[in-house]
């Protein structure tokens, strides 16, 4: 007697699995489809069969962990078989609807084994348009590659039964074991928030600085600049333990040389009065630095104002 089969399934594609330990970490509802080769593996001793194929597609929801799914899948495998008024002919197709239960093992890594078993129902082909109406179970088992928070990749095996399905023929009614092997790949999406953009990173503070202003050709402190110079002296206190760099400047009138001296003594004599302001002389560090550093650019010789400075930066 011909032997006759059915195969059927369709894929169950794994849930995202987390990456950097925020991949997967949102439950949610997903969809998968996918496909593959499908294998006869029943008993009946006068048929021959080979290489099928079979497609699914599926909708979830995942607990991050286990999942719950329900799946319709359609699949066929070449057979030797050629049955009058059924079906069969040269091929066996099944339908199958089945609801899974699956769990992931270490659900928030980017690679994700899982497993997971299956039951419903399956149409396999005979004599009625709808097919012989059987039992069907499976179990499944897998690996999971996650992407992001929503998209994961999965490749699976599944052994899929159904309780005996029968074929009325001109030689009598002939009932076989259905029992299938197939080798899966899909894909998933989940419908999840993308994670969240990291926060910028916080914007960098200047130190606290203060400026101090001289007359032409002059290193001596006016009423606003010792006003200044003790802003600055409890500005220090406040911090605590710091630093305080004095850096003298001057315009471009005179010669360099002149000017490098006279940059000195403006930051000097700033010094002296931090000092007098209760600032240890050991903690204040004094530089010259002539006519580099222009606050407002200017030609040679020109006496402007707001180059004849001392910056004064507490860090």
């Amino acid at each position: 007697m011909k032997k006759y089969f059915a195969a059927a399934a369709f894929v169950a594609l794994a849930p995202l699995a987390a990456q950097a330990q925020t991949i997967n970490a949102q439950e949610g509802f997903y969809i998968g489809a996918g496909g593959g080769a499908a294998w006869f593996i029943g008993s009946n001793s006068n048929a021959n069969t080979w290489t099928g194929w079979s497609v699914g597609g599926k909708a979830g929801y995942d607990f991050v962990g286990p999942r719950l799914e329900l799946e319709v899948g359609y699949g066929q495998i070449p057979t030797s078989a050629n049955i009058p008024g059924t079906a069969i002919n040269g091929k066996v197709g099944q339908l199958n609807v089945m609801a899974n239960l699956l769990y992931d093992f270490m659900p928030t890594s980017v690679i994700t084994p899982y497993i997971g078993a299956g039951a419903g129902v399956a149409f396999v082909d005979s004599n009625s348009s709808l097919g012989s109406t059987q039992f069907a179970y499976q179990g499944i088992i897998g690996v999971a590659y996650n992407v992001d928070e929503q998209l994961r990749f999965m490749i699976e095996g599944r052994y899929v039964g159904t309780t005996n399905p029968s074929v009325n023929t001109p030689f009598g009614n002939v009932s076989f074991q259905n029992n299938n092997i197939l080798a899966l790949a899909g894909v998933q999406f989940k419908f999840v928030s993308p994670p969240a953009a990291p926060p910028p990173p916080p914007p960098t503070v200047a130190p606290p600085s203060f400026m101090v202003f001289f007359d032409w050709d002059r290193a001596n402190l006016s009423a606003q600049a010792l006003t200044t110079i003790r802003q600055a002296a409890n500005a220090y206190k406040q911090k605590g333990n710091a630093r305080i760099t004095a850096t003298g400047h001057t315009d471009t009138s005179g010669s360099e040389s002149y000017n490098m001296a006279l940059s000195l003594r403006r930051a000097n004599a700033v010094k002296d009065a931090l000092v007098r302001e209760g600032v240890p002389a050991t903690n204040i560090s004094v530089i010259g630095r002539g006519e580099q550093g222009l606050l407002v650019q200017t030609g040679p010789n020109v006496r402007e104002p707001q180059n004849r400075r001392v910056e004064i930066v507490i860090q």
